[in-house]
């Protein structure tokens, strides 16, 4: 039942953003990004938000392209959480997408994985995201890097 109302939610609330501004684009993806990773990735979503918040001023000036930072998965080894970040640069339609350890430093830490894609695969000419493949395209990359984080042990 929970899947049909979403179902219904996309359908009656389109996201969509204007396709002459970059800035609409790359804010409407990253904000795609972070609710995937909250419906996907496991985490405790009350500790994202004060987490996410204390972290605002920080990412805003230190880490301008960070868009997401999580703690560890719960019951994981790794003492690091991730860190997702996005660049769409002026007068360009490529959008990278990039997964790393959110302390590249620690003995944990993972390679990270990353896609670069033009913005044209994932919306329609009005402007409207096609929300499924570019969720398809983000579980694919926390597919890789689980798959490296595997991999790797």
């Amino acid at each position: 039942m929970q899947e049909k109302d979403k179902a219904d939610m996309a359908t009656k609330n389109p996201k969509k953003a204007n396709l002459l501004d970059h800035h609409s684009i790359k804010h409407l993806l990253d904000e795609s990004v972070t609710e995937c990773f909250t419906r996907c990735w496991i985490f405790d979503s009350g500790k994202y938000i004060v987490f996410n918040g204390i972290l605002q001023l920080i990412i805003y000036t230190m880490e301008k392209n960070a868009i997401l930072f999580t703690y560890p998965p719960p019951g994981s080894f790794n003492s690091t959480g991730l860190m997702v970040s996005s660049k769409l640069p002026r007068f360009s339609d490529l959008y990278t997408l990039t997964i790393a350890s959110a302390d590249p430093e620690s003995i944990t830490a993972k390679p990270p994985v990353e896609f670069t894609k033009s913005v044209t695969k994932w919306f329609t000419k009005d402007g409207v995201l096609v929300e499924g493949l570019f969720l398809k395209d983000v579980e694919g990359l926390v597919s890789d890097h689980t798959k490296e984080s595997k991999k790797s042990k």
